[in-house]
């Protein structure tokens, strides 16, 4: 039981379970005050977005330095471009299939009426927008590699370092709570039975689709080496199934490079593209995340544009260069995006959120995978052949 609820899945889990049933039991009062709880919490998570981005991205880029030219160039612009097609495949995918099973407007029609306001309303403005800061992140961070400022490097190194403490003591051990609020809510709203039978829909759509890219990424990078393509993702099973079950892109590395070599990838190349690709490659986690904001815009009945998605999806990309170094970290690099660009309100974004952990692992288990394919790639290339 320890082991199960001692990782974000199984405290979201549980987190779902509790909101259910005190959210049927709950006076109005009691409700206020968890509504309270939930509002000031998404302030405080508007106030962290911009500095997750300055503090991460930052340093991430800075970090990547100027190494092995046009190879680092290359795997950059091949993992920004698969996470960016990642993003649009399940944007269009989502647009055919959810339709069918997910009713537009679903919330709309359901719910009793019941609303409940906070006793405290506080607004904590953030230091700057989520452009700003992306902007600044990436001007800051390219200059560090190009005039090898030292100082402002470990400067930033440190800033990293506090806004990691703040995510990983503060926020991700709230986000349960978080969450378990917005259900209550939704219980006493009358509305959870809606959203539960919508969240095993997309759980299944975005695992699904995950799996779809990975057979059309592994197609062009074996057309690309002249290579098996099912076979070389085949030999990466481990790698998935391992990050299927810790949720972790950096943590896979080790058991990513084995599969690398078991797909006879040279040792230069596998060395220095999979550590890379594990910051920088996340289609997994675009999908699931492209395919949970796209329900959401279904059961409350607005649209989502392409134009809108499209800008959403490239600033994605670039602010997800530091997501491995925090627990949920495309997600947390993704919030000030899904209000800003998106217009989700913030009962829209905890709703999202929620989708997206209910079962994490699909994501970085499709990005560890996924990074097997840009290393057969580059292989093709730069590989000298010792494997």
């Amino acid at each position: 039981m320890k082991r199960l609820f001692g990782g974000l899945f199984g405290r979201i889990v549980l987190a779902l379970i509790i909101g259910a049933a005190l959210g049927a039991v709950l006076p109005d009062t009691a409700m206020r005050a968890m509504k309270t709880f939930n509002v000031l919490f998404a302030q405080l998570l508007k106030f962290m977005v911009p500095l997750l981005i300055l503090g991460l991205v930052t340093p991430a880029i800075a970090g990547v330095g100027k190494g092995a030219g046009k190879m680092l160039l290359a795997v950059m612009a091949a993992s920004y471009l698969s996470t960016v097609a990642a993003g649009f495949f399940a944007y269009a995918a989502s647009g055919v299939l959810m339709p069918h099973y997910i009713h537009q407007g679903l919330f709309e029609a359901a719910g009793n009426g019941r609303e409940f306001l906070p006793f405290i309303d506080l607004k904590i403005p953030p230091v700057c927008d989520v452009l700003t800061a992306l902007a600044l992140s990436f001007l800051t961070g390219v200059g560090i590699v190009f005039t090898g400022a030292d100082l402002l490097k470990r400067a930033a190194d440190e800033f990293g370092a506090v806004v990691k403490l703040a995510i990983m003591r503060v926020v991700i051990p709230g986000l349960p709570v978080y969450i378990m609020t917005m259900i209550s809510e939704m219980t006493a709203s009358g509305r959870l039975a809606a959203a539960a039978g919508t969240m095993v829909k997309v759980i299944g759509t975005g695992w699904g689709l995950t799996l779809v890219f990975l057979v059309i990424l592994y197609s062009a990078a074996g057309a690309l080496a002249r290579r098996n393509p099912f076979t070389c993702l085949w030999n990466m099973l481990p790698a998935y199934l391992t990050g299927l079950s810790i949720a972790s892109s950096s943590a896979v590395i080790p058991v990513t490079l084995g599969c690398c070599e078991k797909n006879g990838i040279s040792r230069n190349v596998r060395d220095f593209v999979v550590p890379l690709c594990a910051n920088v490659h996340m289609p997994g986690s675009a999908i699931k995340l492209l395919a949970s904001a796209f329900s959401i815009s279904l059961i409350y009945g607005f649209d989502m544009p392409l134009s809108k998605v499209a800008d959403f999806i490239c600033m994605l990309a670039v602010a997800a260069v530091a997501a491995p170094g925090v627990m949920g970290g495309v997600l947390m690099a993704s919030i000030g995006f899904v209000t800003s660009i998106l217009g989700f309100t913030e009962e829209q974004t905890a709703l999202m959120m929620t989708f997206y952990l209910a079962l994490d692992g699909y994501g970085p288990a499709a990005n560890v995978t996924g990074d097997g394919a840009i290393a057969l790639a580059v292989d093709s290339i730069w590989g000298d052949g010792k494997v």
